[in-house]
């Protein structure tokens, strides 16, 4: 069992008071790993480090930004195996994830190499002769970056990368349900690749004492930007207070993800979407689909054989490379999963297929005849349901999948093409995929909510919410004034 060190300015450091806390394994229950219970202080230290390297990063050429983000990639490429047998024991990652995450991080750290050369400015025209107008992006300072324990390589670097790239510094605060996953993970890695100290940091803090920690990061001048993925609720918490010292807020959160099935599609191929978007990371990811709304015509047809194939995915060992459902995050999870589902049940809901934990593990759960006053029918659960419900028509599927206060992902399957390119755009959603399920995203493209799923955009497209855009104007010649 190792001990950590929290990471700022370039250095490992014991938490001020010298305490840990137990990180532990969802899985077998045992401790992962002891973790560095850091303090307001060392938040406050590690804020400091950020602001005092920030002038030097923020003048550095793209070229060198870029070099380091692939020092960064072949160090993940080397550890790989590694690094995917830690996050499969702290977080429950299935090691087939777990190790997707490391192909797919590093892919994204090559590819934001190139998002140094994004930060481009542009000519304005003018109507002052003799003048020469132009817009230019400038780094921001210091961002906060709060990072989620699911899919915890992948989305913690995702809340570092365009920051960095665009140069900016950083500052984790990583969920305490996963603190070297989503958090130390970094740090060991920037250290490897040879980041200057002070540009990435990392400070992690014992479960139920990021209050202190947060109240570092909102009354600190030096933070700029709250950078969030994360849950609707602790969103509201952190806009509203980044919205008194007037700090930017990046939000990507939570999703309530239909997927439309018109009737004209292949059953069977509708149906391994369906169990791969619902299922996947035991329905732990924001883009899980939440809600399938499928024409009435082949409805039957598509329930009976989606709970066939839902009963004969394979569960247990996160570690074992052949289980498909892993264990939910932790014991509360799975009574809240639980809870949700006696919920809906006793409001007139059917079980069709799962419905019960053995220990850590959530069975994948399909329920029909959902009445929209039960709590999963309107909110998010970060667990192994879905929802099927029939519809007649496409106008009707769009208007079901509209009722969520919720706008991250959503999925049409049709055979007709031009048929859900005229569906898209009425969803009320960030992406819309169409023949393709919930889980689906490719790293240059603009991934964001609408609504309730928050605000901001990932890839290339996200520079534009960690720079400033300037107004620079000159004049080659003399000026009249009025007076």
């Amino acid at each position: 069992m190792k001990t950590y060190q929290y990471y700022a300015g370039g250095v490992w450091r014991d938490a001020e008071n010298g305490r840990t806390f137990d990180d532990m394994e969802p899985y077998s229950g045992k401790i992962f790993a002891k973790v560095a219970a850091a303090s307001r202080k060392d938040m406050g230290f590690a804020l400091k480090a950020a602001a005092d390297a920030y002038p030097a990063w923020a003048a550095t050429t793209p070229a060198q930004r870029a070099e380091l983000l692939f020092k960064a990639a072949a160090v993940i490429k080397r550890r790989r195996t590694e690094i995917a047998e830690i996050l499969a024991k702290e977080t429950g990652s299935t090691i087939s994830f777990a190790t997707f995450q490391q192909d797919l991080l590093a892919g994204t750290l090559e590819m934001g190499a190139g998002w140094a050369y994004e930060n481009k400015g542009e000519v304005l025209q003018t109507n002052v002769p003799g003048s020469f107008s132009i817009g230019v992006r400038r780094p921001l300072g210091v961002v906060a970056s709060f990072t989620p324990w699911n899919g915890a390589s992948i989305l913690s670097w995702r809340t570092v990368i365009s920051p960095i790239i665009a140069g900016n510094t950083v500052v984790v605060k990583p969920s305490e349900f996963a603190p070297v996953s989503a958090g130390l993970m970094i740090a060991e890695i920037a250290h490897e690749a040879g980041f200057p100290p002070g540009v990435i940091n990392v400070v992690t803090h014992a479960p139920g004492e990021a209050g202190a920690l947060s109240d570092e990061i909102f009354e600190n001048p030096n933070v700029r930007v709250i950078n969030l993925i994360g849950g609707v609720k602790t969103a509201r918490y952190l806009a509203e207070r980044a919205g008194k010292t007037l700090k930017r807020t990046v939000l990507e959160l939570g999703g309530y993800n239909p997927m439309i099935i018109l009737d004209d599609v292949d059953v069977d191929d509708a149906v391994r979407a369906a169990t791969f978007g619902s299922f996947f990371h035991q329905g732990q990811i924001c883009m899980n689909t939440r809600k399938i709304i499928i024409q009435r015509k082949i409805y039957k047809e598509f329930l009976e054989k989606f709970v066939a194939r839902t009963k004969s995915l394979p569960f247990g060992d996160p570690e074992d490379h052949k289980t498909i459902i892993g264990p939910l995050i932790h014991q509360a999870a799975v009574k809240l999963t639980e809870d949700r589902v006696k919920d809906a049940v006793s409001k007139g809901a059917k079980v069709m297929a799962g419905g019960k934990s053995d220990g850590p593990i959530y069975h994948p759960t399909i329920l029909t005849d959902v009445p929209y006053d039960a709590i999963v029918s309107n909110e998010e659960t970060f667990g192994p349901i879905v929802i099927v419900e029939p519809v007649d028509t496409a106008e009707e599927a769009v208007a079901v999948a509209n009722r969520t206060s919720y706008g991250l992902v959503s999925s049409i399957y049709t055979k007709d093409t031009y048929k859900a390119f005229e569906l898209a755009p009425r969803i009320l959603h960030g992406v819309v995929n169409i023949n393709s399920p919930t889980v689906n995203e490719e790293t240059h493209a603009p991934m964001g909510g609408v609504k309730d799923s928050g605000w901001g955009r990932t890839g290339p497209h996200s520079i534009e919410d960690f720079t400033d855009l300037i107004w620079v104007n000159a004049r080659s010649t003399q000026r009249e004034y009025p007076f």
